[in-house]
């Protein structure tokens, strides 16, 4: 397996991958829309390979949280892996890479909406034990954050997720 940041030429396995893993296509219009916005992050966005296809796909993007001040802090999706591949370790895989990134490049904080077992393994915690309130009415435990190398107390308030994420 290999893990590397994803290419234009990557554009429509990425596609792919996101629409069979989720048995849609709003993940990978999503994909699309943050590629095309200011919120893009093009060194985690991040496609795991075998045998020279791509397999998963993971991306992280700038949402906003509101409290005291406006932070930009990592919003986590989506994360997709071609159900044939799922099981595998991929996923996990290329979530403990892209958090080594985000954690390199200083990036405070990575919130997700996502499955309790899986994140947790991560290092994600529910977000109302940091302050930080959930924008969806969803079960406490599914709104998860995990906080970075740079994190600091005054991480909380309310996420707010940009335009782009209006059609999931």
């Amino acid at each position: 397996m290999n893990i590397r940041s994803e290419t234009i030429a990557d554009y429509l396995a990425i596609a792919e991958v996101n629409v069979l893993a989720f048995g849609q296509e709003n993940e990978a219009k999503l994909v699309e829309e943050i590629r095309n916005s200011n919120r893009y992050i093009p060194e985690l966005s991040l496609v795991a390979e075998v045998e020279g296809l791509v397999v998963s796909h993971i991306l992280f993007s700038y949402i906003d949280l509101i409290g005291e001040e406006t932070l930009q802090v990592l919003g986590l999706a989506p994360m997709a892996v071609h159900p044939r591949f799922q099981r595998q370790g991929i996923g996990s895989a290329l979530v403990k890479a892209s958090l080594e990134i985000a954690d390199t490049r200083g990036e405070a904080i990575v919130i997700v909406l996502g499955n309790p077992p899986f994140y947790s393994r991560f290092g994600f915690e529910p977000s109302v034990n940091y302050e930080i309130e959930s924008p969806f009415p969803v079960p406490e435990e599914f709104f998860m954050v995990k906080p970075l190398q740079s994190y600091q107390e005054r991480y909380k308030g309310k996420v707010v997720y940009p335009p782009a994420f209006e059609k999931v």
